[in-house]
């Protein structure tokens, strides 16, 4: 009979606890990201700008590998292929298309493609991709084709499909009507499927005008928060990677549920992360002979017999009030269950009855998701605009999946926000503040400090508002999670040394000293007495650096000395004593061992009887 935390949780659920239950996505609901990188390997993508540092083959080629060794990290189930044409060697499934190369499968990243993509990058990557792949003519529709049948190749569930075409030819077909009109059909039939095309278009000289033949290929923007086609060329590599990364994330919902407004009243709604603690993937146990991962199984025998015990020979127990309660596998399950997965409000309540010390954890963001329930993005908008007219929150019970235990949610509601572009910057909505139980909240008993005097508050706000800056956290990375993932690359990709590290959290003294000035010798005159001396207080004494403490001279005599030679017995001394007994008699030693001190004095008494 088991007890009953070995078997508290099911084998068929997934829960990481209650910090960690919105960490992560299940791929078998939702499905895999998918992106392919169609590349043009035309003459014009390897011509170097006078104003440039890098051809913008070289260019895409980085912003390729920043975009595997990211999805290395974050999302490693995602697939990427990495497919080039206008090229003069053909390489594809059944050789079915020409001057179109597939580099790389539609498949998940790994080291040996990283390594890959850096033989195509520099001076050296130009050689290399003009020896494999050459220089011929275009056509896009052909590879789009190609595209497509690498998409209904995988027999995985793809949730988002997204191809990127990396280009500095404003006309890839130099004015030919009837390629021009095959890429556009092509186009227009990935689009149908579900496939995402965007535009990465590089500078050119003369400048890149997309109304020529690219604004009918690319995909329009799904939602008013993702950027549309850029009309401006990329120049720097810095405003590539960015480009590809606001294309490339999708964002994607932990949980979609019904947000039960009354009986027979339910909103469908996605459940979505705002902000997720960065953190060392779990180690994987790997077998020595192959580096495979181990794989655990667990099985249960009769202490007696030796059978093998199936799950419904067991029981769960709990001892509770020095009893023993037993009970079945189903009864725990039911025991676990509060309520059915799903959003249940409760009533409203003030604004300010919200306070900041209800915050426990990172909120949740609360999107409508018409797509389940039609007029669920009407009756959202409404209860959203509703709320906020009147300064309320919705108080709400909160269950993710079917056996967590519910929590209770504070929707406060957020408005469409628009920059001067009339791009958005805040997403029409409501955040989930996780509420603490009453059990949550303690009363601490706050100890006794003196208080600050005014002249002393007003320096110190001098000083704070000297070194104030804008904070962005985008700015900010972990030093210790950026060595290891350093670390992992230089490991993976055989690389002499790992990439060095800017510790950004580090503070900038000598920029804090120039903007305080005389400040912050104010302020200590202000709060410490005259003759204040940090540095100046009692250390422990130290120890001599032979790392023992200095003993007082122990003075023995000739005649002592020569009694413990005559009767042996010198070992019965100790290493000072014996030190000191060699440096007054001027015995010579070859070491300082107890061994070699008494050889060394019964060899000097020996010689002097």
């Amino acid at each position: 009979m088991a007890e009953w935390n070995a078997y508290y949780q099911n084998e068929e659920e997934d829960l990481d606890g209650e910090e960690g239950e919105e960490s992560g996505v299940d791929y078998k609901t939702t499905g895999r990201d998918s992106l392919v990188f169609l590349v043009d390997a035309s003459k014009e993508m390897f011509i170097k700008e006078e104003s440039g540092e890098l051809t913008p083959f070289d260019m895409t080629m980085q912003c390729v590998r920043s975009v595997y060794t990211s999805k290395i990290i974050s999302s490693d189930k995602d697939l990427v292929a990495l497919v080039f044409y206008g090229t003069e060697q053909s390489k594809n499934p059944r050789n079915s298309f020409k001057h179109v190369y597939v580099y790389h499968d539609l498949d998940t990243p790994g080291a040996g493609r990283v390594q890959d993509v850096d033989g195509l990058r520099g001076e050296d990557g130009a050689k290399v991709a003009a020896k494999t792949m050459g220089s011929g003519k275009t056509n896009l529709g052909e590879a789009l084709w190609c595209c497509s049948n690498l998409y209904s190749d995988i027999k995985l569930r793809l949730s988002h499909k997204r191809l990127m075409i990396f280009t500095c030819r404003d006309s890839p077909h130099e004015g030919d009507s009837e390629r021009d009109r095959q890429a556009r059909t092509k186009a227009g039939d990935l689009k149908e499927t579900g496939v995402v095309i965007d535009l990465m278009h590089l500078m050119k000289p003369g400048g890149f005008d997309v109304s020529i033949f690219f604004c009918d290929v690319v995909s329009p923007p799904e939602d008013d928060a993702e950027l549309g086609l850029q009309m401006e060329p990329c120049v720097k590599l810095e405003d590539l990677k960015k480009r590809v990364r606001a294309k490339e994330m999708k964002k994607r919902s932990i949980a979609r549920l019904n947000l039960c407004l009354g009986e027979g009243m339910n909103v469908a709604v996605g459940v979505y992360i705002t902000a997720l603690q960065a953190r060392k993937p779990n180690p994987i146990k790997l077998f020595k002979d192959n580096n495979e991962p181990v794989r655990t199984k667990t099985r249960l025998y009769h202490t007696q017999t030796g059978s093998l015990l199936l799950p419904s020979d067991t029981k769960r127990a709990q001892v509770y009030a020095s009893k023993q309660i037993v009970m079945e596998k189903d009864e725990v399950d039911v025991i676990k269950k509060f309520s059915d997965p799903g959003l249940e409000l409760i009533g409203f309540k003030p604004m300010e009855r919200l306070k900041l010390h209800h915050h426990l954890r990172s909120p949740v963001f609360i999107y409508p998701e018409e797509e389940m329930v039609t007029g669920s993005a009407c009756m959202f908008t409404a209860l959203l605009k509703r709320c906020s007219e009147r300064n309320v929150f919705a108080l709400c019970k909160y269950t993710r999946i079917r056996n967590s235990p519910p929590r209770f949610l504070a929707l406060v509601p957020q408005r469409e926000e628009l920059d001067e572009g009339q791009a958005q910057i805040a997403a029409p909505g409501f955040h989930g503040i996780f509420l603490p139980y009453a059990d949550d909240i303690r009363t601490l008993d706050t100890p006794q400090l003196p208080t600050a005097s005014d002249s002393q508050v007003d320096k110190m706000k001098e000083i704070v508002q000297k070194l104030r800056f804008k904070y962005r956290c985008d700015a900010f990375e972990n030093p210790v999670l950026q060595k290891h993932f350093r670390n992992l690359e230089a490991l993976a990709l055989d690389l002499m040394a790992p990439e060095e590290i800017e510790d950004h959290t580090m503070p900038k003294i000598e920029m804090m000293d120039e903007r305080l000035g005389s400040l912050a010798q104010e302020f200590k005159d202000l709060v410490y007495p005259a003759d204040y001396n940090p540095e100046g207080k009692t250390a422990n004494k130290r120890k001599p650096a032979g790392g023992a403490e200095k003993k007082p001279k122990v003075d023995i005599s000739e005649d002592e000395l020569r009694g413990h030679v005559q009767k042996n017995t010198l070992h019965k001394l100790t290493v000072p004593i014996l030190k000191d007994a060699c440096k007054q008699f001027g015995v010579k030693v070859t070491g300082t061992k107890k061994q070699e001190l008494i050889d060394a004095l019964t060899r000097y008494f020996q010689k002097t009887v």
